[in-house]
C-alpha cells in the first residue's frame, strides 16, 4: 500500500509540474496582434501586456544610435494605404528598440513589432521586417542569370 500511494503522488506532482509549466510558458509568450489601424482607439487597454504591431515605418522618422549594447532605434510607425508611401492614417506610433537590426530594415518598409506598450510608445523586444514580394516580369531582350 505505501508503495502505491508514493507512486500515486509522485505522478500527481509530475502531472501538476507539467502543467504549470505548460501554462507559464503559453501566458509569457502570449501577444495580441494589431494593425495600427486596430491599435489606436485600443491602445489604453493593452498598457504593459505584450502585443505584436503591424505597420510601416513612417520615413523621416528614424533615428539611429550605436553603442556596445547593441543598436538603439527610434522611430514611428503607421499605417499606410499605398505602395508610393502616402499615410493612410494621421496618426504613427513611436517605437524605441535597443539589439539587433534586421538587415532589410529601413524607413517606408513593413515591420512587425513585438513588445509592450508603455510611456506611449511600444519598447519592442523584436523587430520583424517582411521582404519586398513585388512581382517583376522579365525584360523583353534580356534573360535571368541563371544560378
Amino acid at each position: 500500500m505505501k508503495r502505491n500511494y508514493k507512486f500515486g503522488l509522485g505522478a500527481v506532482l509530475l502531472v501538476s509540474s507539467i502543467g504549470y509549466l505548460m501554462y507559464s510558458g503559453v501566458e509569457q509568450s502570449s501577444a495580441y496582434y494589431f494593425t495600427i489601424d486596430e491599435f489606436l482607439p485600443r491602445r489604453e487597454e493593452v498598457v504593459g501586456q505584450g502585443i505584436r504591431l503591424a505597420g510601416r515605418v513612417a520615413p523621416g522618422t528614424l533615428s539611429k544610435n550605436t553603442s556596445a549594447k547593441g543598436t538603439e532605434l527610434k522611430f514611428q510607425v503607421g499605417e499606410f494605404s499605398d505602395e508610393e508611401g502616402v499615410l493612410g492614417s494621421t496618426e504613427t506610433v513611436g517605437v524605441e528598440y535597443l539589439g539587433v537590426v534586421p538587415d532589410m530594415f529601413a524607413e517606408g518598409r513593413d515591420v512587425i513589432i513585438e513588445g509592450t506598450y508603455t510611456g506611449g510608445v511600444v519598447q519592442a523586444k523584436s523587430i520583424m521586417t517582411s521582404c519586398p514580394s513585388k512581382y517583376e516580369p522579365e525584360v523583353e531582350g534580356k534573360q535571368a542569370a541563371a544560378y
